[in-house]
């Protein structure tokens, strides 16, 4: 007997879903977002293996995914649809036994004890396409780190395994960012220390790394590759660390006193989603993207914790000030972010 965890990936959730729906589409490439029009501004949340393979991935502008895959059929999102399709496969999962963590709508890590752990993965496909008819990957491995890299070699609808007697095998010779956790921004930075790889990463001195970007996540990325991993698998649901909403605009705003009406509308939809969680923003965080597709980011700290809507909007007001607004905006958000929680 021992203990692994497991992480299922659904594969091409949104697309699959939508399949289910429309299985004449099936071979297709397929593509979810916005309104199912690629002539109006929105981002695709959902695109089938055939259109990946065109170039086109989930945040892709759809006029993009459109020029790119001329020939894909277009579908409106429903994520109320998805939502439900997600709960009836954590159900399923659950009824597995083990312990269960939901991570996503669409990815959940399992830790469970297994005389074949192989055996065990092939039983969590079969339970989740005779409940769901969806389609998963499994990743096996010794912690979660390993279990959640190990899906993504599995996929589509296959089984791989990666742990400690295999990581320096599959793992080393791949660029940093095949690693969980390690974005295209951090892969550029260590590329410019000579860094290219995730074996030249483990390879590295913990100190070396320190400079530049911490003494807790310099540390952490070489950890990182050697596949080390502490983080539990727990059934508590993550707590979120911010509530925000944005928009994208059909026709970019010029008139800045369109963009402060809209931050303050946002303001107040914020301030209503934090009453109903009953919740309190600690900062106010205002995102522009440009019709150069540039977004940046400014903050604003609150004087006390709060979920009223003025003041939410205030600071909105102010983040957004510190913006040149010089050129068309597509694109505002705010969030609020909360307090941090006590430990």
């Amino acid at each position: 007997m021992e203990r692994v965890v497991l992480h299922v990936d659904l594969d091409q959730f949104i697309v699959a879903v939508e399949l289910l729906r429309h299985p004449e589409l099936r071979g297709r490439p397929v593509l979810v977002g916005g309104s199912g029009d690629p002539t109006q501004r929105g981002v695709v949340a959902g695109a089938s293996y055939e259109a990946r393979a065109a170039g086109v991935r989930s945040g892709t502008p759809l006029r993009t995914a459109a020029s790119r895959c001329p020939e894909a059929v277009f579908l409106p999102a429903d994520n109320e649809t998805y939502l439900a399709a997600s709960a009836d496969v954590m159900s399923a999962l659950r009824d597995l036994g083990g312990l269960l963590e939901v991570a996503g709508w669409d990815e959940a890590f399992m830790l469970v004890d297994t005389e074949d752990a192989e055996q065990t993965a092939r039983v969590v496909q079969q339970q989740v396409r005779e409940r769901t008819a969806l389609a998963c990957s499994v990743g096996i491995g010794d912690n979660k780190l390993r279990a959640k890299i190990a899906s993504g070699f599995a996929k589509p609808a296959g089984v791989f395994r990666l742990e400690m007697a295999n990581w320096v095998e599959v793992m080393a010779e791949l660029p940093t960012d095949a690693l969980w956790g390690v974005g295209a921004k951090t892969a550029k930075k260590l590329a410019a220390r000579g860094i290219a790889t995730v074996g030249d990463l483990a390879r590295t001195k913990m100190a070396d790394l320190a400079g530049e970007f911490g003494p807790n996540i310099g540390p952490w990325l070489v950890a990182l590759a050697h596949g080390y991993d502490s983080t539990p698998v727990t059934e508590e649901p993550e707590e979120a660390r911010s509530h925000g909403r944005e928009v994208t605009f059909q026709r970019d705003l010029r008139d800045v006193e369109e963009m402060r009406a809209e931050v303050r509308r946002l303001s107040h939809v914020v301030a209503a989603d934090l009453a109903v969680e009953d919740k309190v923003a600690r900062r106010v965080v205002v995102k522009v993207r440009d019709s150069s597709f540039a977004t940046h980011t400014h903050g604003v700290s609150l004087p006390s914790p709060t979920r009223d809507a003025d003041a939410l909007e205030r600071a909105a007001r102010t983040a957004l000030d510190r913006f040149p607004l010089n050129r068309p905006v597509r694109l505002l958000g705010v969030r609020a972010e909360l307090p941090r929680a006590k430990r």
